[in-house]
């Protein structure tokens, strides 16, 4: 369904230093990066797409956070959730809900939720039994 997930970040090496070990404990690969651009990504496996990609704006505005807008990563199981969340965290991310059922989406829906360096929401989930 997606080609890319794009966003915008203020300060790219911040974004970067909080999105590497992110992507780590997602186990999803760099595709690309390139500082003096800037602009980095990642892409889903097998690949080659969707990309996650973190950039500048290209208008050269100033990046800002939207509200209601949320990037989801999916995970393939529930400790990549705790693992992912506790890398954000432990990276500049701040806690927006931590790791855990939420049945109100469906009965095997374990998901974590916080916000990137830029203020982004992201969100990973595993749609799982275990």
């Amino acid at each position: 369904m997606f080609s890319h997930v794009f966003l915008g970040v203020a300060d790219f090496d911040r974004a970067l230093a909080f999105y590497t070990p992110l992507m780590a404990a997602l186990q999803l690969p760099r595709r690309f990066c390139d500082p003096a651009r800037p602009w980095a990504g990642w892409q889903s496996v097998p690949g080659p797409r969707p990309l996650f990609v973190i950039a500048h704006p290209f208008d050269a505005m100033a990046a800002t956070a939207g509200n209601g807008q949320m990037t989801a990563f999916q995970a393939a199981t529930r400790a990549m959730v705790d693992e992912a969340h506790a890398a954000a965290l432990a990276h500049g991310g701040v806690c927006e809900g931590p790791p855990g059922p939420r049945p109100q989406y469906h009965e095997h829906y374990y998901g974590a939720y916080f916000r990137d360096p830029d203020g982004n929401k992201l969100c990973v989930v595993c749609h799982d039994p275990v």
